[in-house]
């Protein structure tokens, strides 16, 4: 009896799996486990409209029951993996469960690189719905807000709050430009200014001391001794790969599923992994590398949907490049730099976007093209007074980059 894949994480990397095993004429049981005891969502959209409240937790669904029911997909939720056992081919749940499997693909995620700083009441992660929730529930009732990390969630959660009418929101960062490292320098200045030009106070090359709870509020003490006040804070330093419950079956983890360049486990071709979770080997670079974005979960789980015993291809598949895109749109700029994949010390892979033309204009590029998406009722006036009265240019190019997401 064929026992089916398992896919354990219900994000849009396991989703996408189960879409494209079905497309790809996948007949076999597919099981699809999630931890959150909701149906499959969509989280970009978490620090842009859910929590604006333009979107509601139905519009970023990925999956329904229905659909689920389509596909002939059996939906288990509220449950996390504990254990994989790959010499029997279970998957055990932290319920005791064991789901049986022939192949099992890891999409388990990322969560929120935990406060050095501690969490008291007030202090926020934004990777969930809930998270979501209670972010804009502090926000509702009034106070400064103080972002840590200018990366992605850090910046499109300032953006948004200043567009929910927080009066006071402060982006802390210790670097000296926001989205450094997935940007280059000169536009991430840009959009810093774009901040700045839309009331946000920007204290970049700072450092977080402490964050202290204070009668009913909260201060983030600075390395320059300065002190800002809050009545909430939100924590975006980076994310960690959710591999630890995989360290006891004997699979090579340590920022995330270490797998080959088909996204296979080492010494378990029967293992698969996809999104932020998966660190696939790079033919090109020689290197394992884990890529934290949705596109590339996306693409990542439409490829290892393929190479199973049972849906293969009649021809060679390419093995799955992440920087693939940002290589072609480097070549069509002519800017030998501007696509190349960086890495932080871990060998996360951040694609920079270069801009189309190589010159430093983003007048034209994808990025202008998706500008007008944060703070879009307020910046047009204002960058064309700063420009002497022109439109577009620069500056309209950079708002909601990070809407791409």
């Amino acid at each position: 009896m064929n026992r089916g894949t398992v896919i354990v994480g219900a994000s849009v990397g396991g989703v996408r799996t189960a879409q494209a095993l079905r497309s790809a004429g996948y007949q076999e049981p597919i099981t699809l486990v999630g931890d959150e005891g909701v149906l499959p969502y969509d989280k970009p959209p978490l620090s842009k409209a859910v929590l604006a409240g333009t979107a509601t937790p139905e519009a970023i669904t990925l999956l329904t029951e229905q659909q689920a029911r389509d596909l002939d997909v059996r939906l288990v939720l509220g449950r996390a993996g504990r254990h994989l056992d790959l010499g029997a081919g279970l998957v055990e749940l932290d319920d005791g469960e064991r789901l049986p499997y022939d192949d099992v693909v890891i999409a388990t995620g990322s969560r929120a690189r935990p406060s050095p700083w501690g969490r008291p009441e007030g202090v926020h992660y934004v990777r969930t719905l809930a998270d979501a929730a209670g972010l804009r529930e502090g926000l509702r009732r009034g106070g400064p807000l103080v972002v840590v990390g200018a990366g992605f969630v850090g910046a499109e959660v300032a953006a948004t709050a200043r567009k929910l009418g927080v009066a006071e929101v402060t982006l802390i960062d210790p670097a000296p430009v926001p989205m450094g490292r997935v940007i280059d320098p000169a536009t991430a200045a840009r959009l810093g200014a774009v901040h700045r030009d839309n009331g946000v106070v920007t204290r970049f090359g700072s450092q977080v001391e402490a964050i202290e709870q204070i009668g009913d509020g909260l201060v983030v003490l600075l390395s320059d001794g300065s002190a800002v006040p809050a009545a909430n804070v939100v924590v975006g330093i980076g994310a960690l790969p959710n591999d630890e419950w995989l360290a006891s079956s004997g699979l090579v983890v340590g920022g995330g599923l270490h797998c080959d360049e088909r996204g296979r486990a080492r010494e378990a071709p029967r293992v698969h992994a996809v999104g932020d979770v998966a660190r696939w080997h790079h033919p090109g670079l020689g290197t394992a590398r884990r890529a934290e974005h949705w596109t590339n979960a996306v693409e990542q789980a439409a490829y290892v949907a393929l190479p199973t015993d049972r849906v293969r291809l009649e021809r060679p598949v390419r093995h799955h490049d992440p920087d693939r895109r940002a290589h072609r749109r480097r070549s069509a700029a002519g800017d030998r730099r501007a696509g190349r994949s960086i890495g932080a010390d871990d060998g996360t892979a951040a694609v920079r976007r270069p801009l189309c033309h190589g010159t430093g204009s983003a007048r034209g590029s994808r990025l202008g093209r998706l500008a007008a998406g944060v703070h879009r009722r307020t910046a047009g006036r204002r960058r064309r007074r700063a420009a002497g009265g022109r439109t577009g240019g620069d500056q309209s190019a950079l708002a909601a980059y990070f809407a791409t997401r």
